[in-house]
């Protein structure tokens, strides 16, 4: 007997620019694609029709980011769906970085990203790795109940996706920080009726650098090396 699975390609958005020449930071709420990020998107779009790969929704979180990549991949795929918005999947808020210590503003920076995370580790001082889950899992779990799908388009954020990841990879709530998210990187899961019936086909996959041998640096360590040029 076949099992029925539905498909839910999830990516994360591509490339931008979250500091400025100097170091100071932008509002993570309005960074749009940089160059690198357009192209991204771009090659996910191709990625996906020249697999002949039609979505029948398209979610993204509403932050900008998030909807200009969607929209890049629609128009190279050639499909006209109004992406829905779901604010619950909003990446992870971080606090005010001038309020961290020195002595503590790396581990503020990676913590949320490394090994088997505890619940109770906070992303720059901000939200909880435990508070992200509590949002997103539920916002899975609603998706999934939905049936009026077969292949859906998530285009969300790295600790977002680590979080939906961690869900179908475990099957409970546990958060694996070292789940890499390339910059407009795809990720394919099938989901059954059953909510452990979870099937992850492919992580992490970059189409415009499918084995990433230059890529050694998390996207964290990378943020904070940034951020230390303007302390």
């Amino acid at each position: 007997m076949t099992t029925c699975r539905r498909r839910i390609f999830l990516m994360r958005h591509g490339s931008v620019s979250y500091f400025d020449e100097a170091g100071r930071p932008f509002l993570p709420e309005t960074v749009a694609l940089n160059e690198d990020g357009r192209r991204q998107a771009d090659a996910a779009g191709r990625a996906f029709r020249e697999a002949g790969l039609r979505f029948d929704r398209v979610i993204v979180s509403g932050l900008p980011r998030t909807v200009e990549t969607a929209a890049r991949v629609l128009a190279v795929t050639g499909q006209a769906i109004a992406p829905e918005v779901w604010p619950e999947l909003e990446e992870i808020r971080g606090g005010r970085l001038s309020a961290i210590p020195p002595d503590e503003l790396q581990r503020a920076f990676t913590g949320a990203f490394e090994g088997l995370v505890p619940a109770e580790q906070r992303f720059l001082g901000g939200e909880s790795v435990g508070e992200l889950m509590d949002r997103v899992h539920p916002a899975i779990a609603r998706l999934r109940a939905d049936r009026d799908w077969d292949t859906v388009l998530l285009v969300l954020h790295g600790g977002v996706n680590c979080a939906i990841l961690s869900l179908a990879l475990a099957g409970q709530r546990l958060f694996l920080g070292g789940l890499a998210q390339a910059p407009g990187c795809i990720n394919a899961l099938d989901v059954g009726d059953d909510e452990r019936d979870w099937v992850v086909r492919c992580v992490n996959l970059n189409p415009l650098d499918a084995l990433q041998p230059s890529a050694r640096a998390t996207t964290m360590e990378l943020l904070y090396a940034q951020y230390r040029t303007s302390r």
